[in-house]
């Protein structure tokens, strides 16, 4: 597993994280070998947000029902979680992020967050109430850091006008299928492109002129939850059958090298896994260190789709 130092982080973090936002069904046993498969395959990221489950905080509380962490275990650990969305609105109010947060750490039964992320943005969002809550989450130590989560560069930089603390994180929506962040600036300034049509103001070069760690979400779907391309020839043969060879040549399933095409890239992007398999996170995390060659990197971009100007 390839582990990340993160500027201004106090740690090194896993380059896969294993994301929970299904876990609220599955019995004490299975989130147990879930997390374990996790931590055996040297994921040590763990992502939640207040919203995940069929009720509010009800994967954090399916997971603080099921793990619960020695004191040397936590600090071997990130545990990170999201705040503000609500039932058909966005909320990044002070007073929601403060009540959301101490929800969070009771549900999921621990002392602090070592990430917090402002989960999608909030138009209506004033920057002064988000800096107030961050301040006294950090100087509580509820909060060790703090990110966001899809939004562009200039809705981080209106944040920073008033927040302290560094955003680190800022998790997006990315697979080899799903990589407008990708690939408008491979096609930039293509007149009649839909692949050059920026959509969202470049968040991958201000990512890494910024230090801002992305973290794909969703990295085996098609589209906006529109099922996985993996397994998909219908939709995607040249794809799959590409993913197949090089799956046989580092000796792999297609799943990790479908994490490996974002974990090559050289902004250092982490992969948050969605499943509730351990044999899939076992998959992908064997994808994690895998050096994809140039030519291997953008075949697997264009057989699936995208263009090469």
């Amino acid at each position: 597993m390839k582990n990340l130092a993160i500027p201004g982080f106090d740690a090194t973090v896993s380059n896969v994280i294993l994301g929970l936002m299904r876990i609220q069904s599955l019995s004490d046993a299975e989130v147990q070998a879930l997390v374990g498969a996790a931590r055996d395959s040297g994921i040590t990221y763990f992502d939640h947000a207040d919203v995940y489950g069929d009720s509010p905080h009800g994967c954090e509380t399916r997971f603080g029902e099921a793990i619960r962490f020695s004191p040397s275990e936590r600090e071997q650990v990130i545990v990170q979680s999201k705040v503000g969305i609500q039932d058909g609105f966005f909320d990044f109010s002070k007073e929601h992020i403060l009540t959301a947060v101490d929800e969070s750490l009771a549900a999921l039964r621990l002392e602090y967050l070592d990430v917090l992320l402002l989960h999608r943005p909030d138009t209506l969002v004033e920057p002064e109430e988000v800096a107030a809550a961050f301040d006294q989450l950090a100087d509580a130590g509820k909060v060790r850091h703090f990110g966001v989560s899809n939004q562009t560069p200039g809705q981080i930089e209106l944040l920073k006008r008033s927040v302290r603390q560094p955003l680190l994180f800022n998790q997006v929506q990315l697979s080899i299928t799903h990589a407008n962040l990708i690939g408008q600036g491979i096609a930039a300034n293509m007149k009649g492109l839909d692949q050059s049509i920026d959509r969202d103001n470049g968040i991958l070069d201000h990512a890494r002129l910024n230090g801002i760690t992305l973290q794909a979400w969703s990295p085996f779907q098609k589209g906006f939850f529109d099922g996985v391309f993996l397994g998909d020839r219908e939709a995607f043969p040249e794809l799959n059958d590409r993913l197949d060879a090089l799956a046989a040549k580092y000796d792999v399933t297609p799943t990790g090298i479908a994490v490996a095409w974002i974990t090559r890239h050289p902004a250092n992007m982490q992969v948050v896994l969605g499943t509730t398999k351990p044999e899939r996170v076992r998959e992908s995390a064997a994808g994690s260190e895998i050096p994809l060659t140039r030519e291997e990197w953008y075949g697997l971009f264009t057989d699936a789709g995208h263009i090469l100007p």
